[in-house]
C-alpha cells in the first residue's frame, strides 16, 4: 500500500537525480572521482587470488568456444588476407629494416644453438637413411647419365664394361656395394656433413644469407602471404587448431600451469594500487581523461535516458521508504 508523502518524497528524489546527471559534466565528474578512489586501491583488498583464478579456470578453461566465435577467428583472418590494401602494401612498409637487421644478428649470433640443432638433425637416423638414399642415388644416376659417357664416343661403354668388370671380381652387385660402404661409414658421413653444414652457416654467413633474403622479399606486396596461407580452407585450418585447444583447455598440464601463472603473478602484484596495475596496460589517469570518459559517458548517458537508472533508483527507494524503520522516522503508520 502506497502513501501519498512517501511517493512525493521519492518522485522528488528521481527528479533531482534526473536534473542532476542530465548534465554531462555530473557524469564526468563521477567518473573520475570512482577512478581517482578506484586507482588508490591495492589488488588484495579488492580480489583475492581464488577468485581471480576461479574466474579464468571457469571462464577461459572449463568453457569452450562457441561456434560463432570460431566463426568470427577464421572470418577475421580470411578478411585480412584479402584486403585490397594488400595489394598496394609492400613487406617493407610494415616491417622496420632496423628490427629485421637485430633479428638477423640475433640469430646469427646464436652458435652454440644453432650447432646443437645441426648437430641432432645429422645425427638422426632419418638424416642418415636420406644421406645414404640420395649419395647412392647420385652415384647411379651418375654411372647411367654421365654427360661424359653421352658425348665422348666410347666412355659409356668403357664404364659399363668397368662396372662388369668390378662386379665379376668382386662377385657382388656394384649398387649393393655403393649401398654396403655408405651403410657402414654413414658416421664419418655425417660428421663431415655436420662440418660442411656448420662451415657454411657461421655466424657471418648466416647473417648475410637472412639479409640477402630480406633484399629479395622486402619489395613484395603482403598479397604473397596467399601463395602459403589457403583462404577457402581456413574453416577447416582454424577448427583444426581449435580442436588442439578443446584438448589442450581440459588437461591437468595447462589448468596447473594458469594456476601457477595467477598465483605467481598475483604474489609480485598484491600490494601495488590499481594505477600502477593499469600503467602496465599503458592506462594513466591521462588515458582516463582523454579517451575512457568520453568513451564510457554516451554509455551512461543512455542509461539514464532509457529509464533504466530511474527504475532500479525507484526499487531501492520504495524499499528505504516503506521500510520499517523509515516509516517510523516519518511518523507513518504504514497500516
Amino acid at each position: 500500500m502506497t502513501h501519498p508523502v512517501i511517493e512525493q518524497l521519492i518522485d522528488a528524489q528521481l527528479a533531482f537525480l534526473d536534473q542532476e546527471f542530465a548534465q554531462p559534466e555530473s557524469i564526468q565528474t563521477e567518473f573520475k572521482e570512482f577512478y581517482l578512489w578506484f586507482r588508490k586501491q591495492t589488488l588484495q583488498n579488492i580480489w583475492s587470488f581464488e577468485q581471480i583464478n576461479q574466474l579464468l579456470q571457469k571462464q577461459i578453461l572449463a568453457t569452450p568456444a562457441s561456434v560463432f566465435l570460431i566463426e568470427q577467428i577464421w572470418e577475421h583472418i580470411r578478411f585480412a588476407l584479402i584486403h585490397p590494401s594488400n595489394d598496394n602494401t609492400n613487406i617493407e612498409d610494415i616491417v622496420p629494416v632496423k628490427t629485421i637487421d637485430k633479428i638477423a644478428q640475433y640469430v646469427a649470433s646464436k652458435s652454440s644453438h644453432r650447432k646443437a640443432l645441426i648437430h641432432r638433425v645429422v645425427n638422426n637416423p632419418a638424416f642418415s637413411v636420406m644421406l645414404t638414399q640420395l649419395i647412392h642415388h647420385s652415384i647411379q644416376d651418375y654411372m647411367d647419365n654421365s654427360v661424359m659417357s653421352k658425348k665422348v664416343p666410347g666412355v659409356g661403354r668403357f664404364m659399363k664394361m668397368g662396372k662388369s668388370v668390378l662386379e665379376t671380381v668382386t662377385d657382388t652387385n656394384l649398387d649393393d656395394t655403393v649401398k654396403h660402404y655408405l651403410q657402414k661409414n654413414i658416421i664419418k658421413i655425417s660428421q663431415l656433413s655436420e662440418q660442411v653444414i656448420n662451415q657454411h652457416f657461421d655466424d657471418d654467413k648466416l647473417y648475410h644469407f637472412q639479409a640477402n633474403l630480406w633484399h629479395k622479399i622486402k619489395k613484395q606486396p603482403l598479397n604473397v602471404v596467399r601463395n602459403y596461407v589457403e583462404v577457402n580452407d581456413l574453416p577447416n585450418t582454424v577448427g583444426m587448431g581449435h580442436e588442439v585447444w578443446e584438448h589442450l583447455r581440459q588437461t591437468d598440464y595447462l589448468q596447473q600451469q594458469v594456476h601457477d601463472g595467477v598465483y605467481a603473478w598475483y604474489i609480485r602484484n598484491q600490494e601495488r594500487p590499481f594505477d600502477l596495475l593499469l600503467r602496465d596496460l599503458n592506462i594513466d589517469e591521462a588515458l582516463i581523461e582523454s579517451e575512457l570518459k568520453n568513451l564510457l559517458s554516451p554509455i551512461i548517458q543512455h542509461l539514464i535516458s532509457s529509464e533504466q537508472l530511474r527504475t532500479r533508483a525507484r526499487f531501492y527507494l520504495e524499499k528505504f521508504y516503506y521500510s520499517e524503520q523509515t516509516l517510523k522516522i516519518l511518523k507513518i503508520d504504514d497500516a
